[in-house]
């Protein structure tokens, strides 16, 4: 099911929900109260109850939310109900970092294609397993792979280049971690993660503080 002029930030705290309902599950919880749910998410109830109202509705009045079928419920919606897979391109410091990630797993993201242009990498098994790639031979291993996510983890000088074949080979999501703003085709659902960009916000909101 598709919904549509969904806000970005619903979409980020049904993932935040996610997680913790995959929380409670794992210890055994049943039912969760909508005022403790948001007190433990960080939101306000109402928000959460807007939030969800955009899909159906969910819960009891007076009972709560039973946190099983609200979970279920919420990745249907994300998308998660299915394993989605991915392909890494640039294996250095950030890259090996996230192939190690095991939260990628946990949530149904696997990477199954690693690509890099080092001569001294390419050929070589990481630690997860897969085998390194030359970038020369991606739109071949991603078809073969039936690669649906690619995740840019090059230098920012690269990465407009490394975005190209991602996008000949048919794929149409990318999680870019590249400080640079892809110039892409229409229609390519891309994030972009700067991570200089929150510490701009950790910044801003301590100069403010101090007055």
């Amino acid at each position: 099911m598709k919904f549509s002029k969904i806000p970005t930030a619903t979409i980020t705290r049904l993932s935040i929900y996610s997680r913790y309902l995959e929380a409670l599950s794992q210890e055994g919880v049943k039912i969760i109260a909508s005022d403790k749910l948001a007190q433990k998410c960080g939101i306000n109830p109402a928000q959460i109850r807007k939030d969800l109202a955009y899909f159906g509705e969910f819960g009891i009045r007076g009972v709560g939310y039973f946190v099983r079928e609200l979970l279920f419920e919420i990745k249907r919606i994300l998308g998660l109900n299915k394993p989605w897979k991915m392909a890494l391109l640039g294996i250095g410091n950030l890259g090996s970092a996230l192939l190690a990630h095991q939260n990628f797993i946990r949530q149904g993201y696997e990477f199954v294609a690693v690509f890099d242009v080092d001569p001294a990498k390419v050929g070589r098994r990481v630690p997860s397993g897969q085998i390194i790639h030359h970038m020369d031979d991606l739109e071949t291993v991603i078809r073969e792979k039936g690669v649906e996510i690619g995740v840019l983890a090059t230098p920012a000088g690269k990465a407009q280049m490394a975005a190209l074949p991602l996008i000949a080979a048919g794929v149409k999501a990318i999680l870019n971690f590249a400080p640079i703003q892809l110039q892409l085709p229409e229609g390519m659902a891309v994030e972009n993660v700067d991570f200089t960009v929150k510490l701009d916000h950790l910044a801003y909101n301590l100069t403010i503080s101090e007055g």
